[in-house]
């Protein structure tokens, strides 16, 4: 008589508890690598650094153990419909699971993220942090695919119409393998994000009329961030032209020796 060494509810459970004891009694590893991001960051955001121009806040946090059992399930769930096993345990949890540790950069508008993403790979090596997997950014839109790929930032579209950056990140020289996730966005889907988090994390809210609603919220944040570009841009061709009109005014009020020749 053959042996059923299919798990069961019961074998998930207890897998899923000692997974959460593991990375329990190594958070502290993973919160000094997280610490040591927020060191070097901090320290970039200050003036004359180039990212304190681009940059409007930071926050970090440390995933909650009730919050890491909810996103195994999860998986298990996926892996389920997919027909394969999970293939997650003590030895792998930090490679499998690269958000235990999560650092968030806030910035106004869109456009900012083309110099970002160039000044945070730099701040990244000067750091001693490997890039773990290639930066991407969570899009919905056509319009998103084509800026993020524009600059080398590879797109994964989002069905919940979530929109960020992630960059996951290792450290160079450290012994056992630990990463930590970056994440990037506009302060309009950080409102989004917010209200979603606390409504449909980590499981999605019953009500219908809540789910569409969030989804309504998400298109008006994107529409923000774009109109944000957009009184920028204005404003950087409107200064341009006031340049411009100066420079004219100066050169029409000079003595006529002064003036360059006209051709």
């Amino acid at each position: 008589m053959m042996t059923n060494t299919t798990p069961d509810a019961t074998d998930y459970e207890a897998l899923f508890h000692g997974l959460a004891e593991h990375y329990i009694e190594n958070q502290g590893i993973i919160r000094r690598f997280l610490e040591s991001i927020h060191v070097q960051i901090a320290d970039a955001i200050v003036e004359p650094e180039p990212l304190a121009k681009l940059v409007h806040s930071v926050k970090r946090r440390m995933k909650e153990p009730s919050h890491l059992k909810d996103k195994l399930e999860r998986k298990l769930e996926k892996a389920k419909k997919q027909g394969q096993p999970l293939d997650i345990t003590k030895e792998n949890l930090f490679l499998k699971i690269t958000d235990l540790g999560g650092y968030r950069i806030l910035h106004l508008h869109t456009q900012q993220m083309v110099d970002i993403h160039r000044e945070l790979l730099n701040l990244l090596d000067q750091a001693q942090c490997d890039l773990f997997e290639a930066p991407f950014a969570n899009i919905w839109d056509e319009e998103s695919r084509t800026f993020f790929e524009g600059i080398g930032i590879k797109t994964e579209v989002n069905p919940r119409l979530y929109s960020s950056v992630h960059y996951v990140v290792r450290p160079r020289s450290a012994g056992k393998v630990i990463t930590c996730e970056i994440q990037v966005r506009t302060l309009a889907d950080e409102i989004w994000g917010e209200i979603d988090h606390s409504m449909n994390y980590p499981h999605e809210h019953e009500n219908l009329a809540c789910r569409e609603q969030i989804k309504a919220l998400a298109r008006v944040a994107s529409s923000t961030s774009r109109l944000v570009d957009s009184i920028v841009a204005s404003r950087r061709d409107w200064e341009e032209r006031k340049k411009d009109e100066r420079r004219d005014a100066s050169l029409e009020s000079a003595p006529s020796k002064d003036r360059p020749a006209q051709v």
